[in-house]
């Protein structure tokens, strides 16, 4: 079962037995490759889990079904199915985009499994709900997306990438994020992207007990600084470090200052 699972989600790991655990989840439209700059840095002196959602990278796409992935709890499941299966405890984990929302929704059914979440560049919600909550998008705009992804699935890759890497970025790092985003099967990219951009997490905020970091981009076109904001003052306890200069994959782009900013709010293992 353990080795089905870890088959099933493209598990590897890095480092060794000793320091923290720590767990690398990807954003939408990505795989774990995203994190390989951070990983390898915290490989030194950690150990490194990372993982592929399924229908995502090298994950086994036959185990995708609509009906476990309707909502983001199947996504959560991926998650706590790779803890149980490695036998994790105390896990630090370190989300990117709706990973942190993931990490969160996890925390709430297993609070005792991770010590701390990091995200990077998390939303509860994509949407602007008028009059106080500013997401990013209007609901016409996501419909278009989505709409454009049925039509031409490179077309949308290629309008995306830029707001996902940030005016500024090389060139080829651009070129990467959209040959990531039209990897995976245009049915199942659209179907986690309409979980995704749809989705509403915002009551779950004050459940979380688990000590949190927020990491946000101050130039982060898909996930404004204001929702930021928002999360750090809707879940108790957390932190919020704001990241001059850097948009939506810092992980990508910044990779050692990503690095530095993680390890500054590690809590002692």
């Amino acid at each position: 079962m353990a080795q089905d699972i870890c088959r099933r989600n493209n598990v590897t790991m890095q480092g060794g037995s000793s320091g923290r655990t720590v767990l690398f989840a990807h954003g939408f439209g990505g795989d774990q490759h995203s994190w390989r700059h951070v990983a390898q840095d915290f490989a030194r002196d950690h150990r490194v889990v990372l993982f592929d959602y399924v229908g995502c990278g090298r994950s086994d796409l036959q185990a995708w079904s609509a009906e476990r992935y309707h909502t983001l709890s199947g996504y959560v499941q991926d998650l706590l199915d790779v803890c149980d299966a490695l036998q994790l405890s105390r896990v630090t984990l370190v989300g990117h985009a709706i990973s942190g929302v993931i990490g969160l929704l996890a925390s709430l059914r297993r609070p005792d499994l991770f010590s701390q979440l990091v995200m990077v560049g998390p939303s509860p919600r994509y949407l602007n709900d008028r009059p106080d909550y500013h997401g990013g998008f209007e609901r016409e705009d996501v419909i278009g997306l989505l709409n454009l992804m049925e039509r031409n699935a490179s077309a949308w890759a290629e309008a995306m990438a830029p707001m996902a890497v940030g005016a500024g970025a090389a060139h080829e790092l651009g070129q990467e994020v959209a040959c990531g985003l039209c990897a995976t099967d245009p049915a199942i990219c659209r179907h986690f992207a309409e979980r995704v951009l749809m989705a509403d997490n915002r009551a779950d905020l004050p459940k979380v007990r688990v000590p949190s970091v927020i990491l946000q981009g101050a130039h982060d076109a898909l996930t404004p600084p204001e929702v930021g904001y928002y999360m750090h003052e809707h879940m108790p306890g957390s932190t919020l470090q704001m990241m001059p200069g850097m948009g939506h994959c810092p992980q990508l782009s910044h990779p050692h200052d990503t690095v530095a900013a993680i390890r500054d709010h590690l809590l002692p293992h």
